[in-house]
């Protein structure tokens, strides 16, 4: 095994670490900037690109005799991309009224006027809502950043499992 990682495994890092970053870096533009505070289900969806990034980090300064710890570190990086992907879809489908939210954050019966409901778009753009663009971003840079550690399997002649 080389120390350096193969080019689509760079690749795949790289995203890794950036990702993360500009969804974040977003969000807190969009909250500070524009006054789009989040709501519960958003926070949920800010850990695990936290986590991500987190991970990312941690493959940089993973050992640099073996490839695979940076390579598992990497996927789950991904994997937590994926993940807030996946809670912005269901957060999108709240604010389209396809189900129902939790109760905390939805709805006419809650407490609090500091409450930022849930299951109101506070923006929009062709129709999709920041939780929407959050899940199609984010389950789309997963799936690219798998691909490209797959990829580096097929460079190297290693079979895809």
């Amino acid at each position: 095994m080389t120390n350096s990682l193969p080019r689509s495994d760079r690749l795949a890092q790289r995203l890794a670490l950036a990702f993360p970053a500009l969804m974040l870096g977003g969000a807190y533009i969009s909250e500070y900037g524009f006054g789009l505070f989040p709501c519960e289900m958003c926070w949920w969806q800010r850990w695990p690109h936290f986590a991500a990034l987190g991970l990312a980090l941690l493959s940089l300064i993973a050992s640099p005799k073996n490839i695979w710890p940076k390579r598992v570190l990497i996927a789950l990086a991904a994997g937590g991309v994926l993940t807030s992907g996946l809670i912005g879809a269901f957060h999108a489908g709240v604010e389209y009224g396809w189900w129902e939210g939790i109760t905390g954050c939805t709805g006419s019966d809650y407490n609090s006027f500091d409450v930022v409901r849930c299951d109101v778009a506070p923006w929009t753009l062709f129709g999709i809502s920041l939780a929407g663009f959050n899940a199609l971003l984010s389950i789309g840079g997963a799936v690219t950043i798998w691909t490209l550690l797959a990829a580096r399997e097929k460079e190297i002649g290693e079979p895809v499992s």
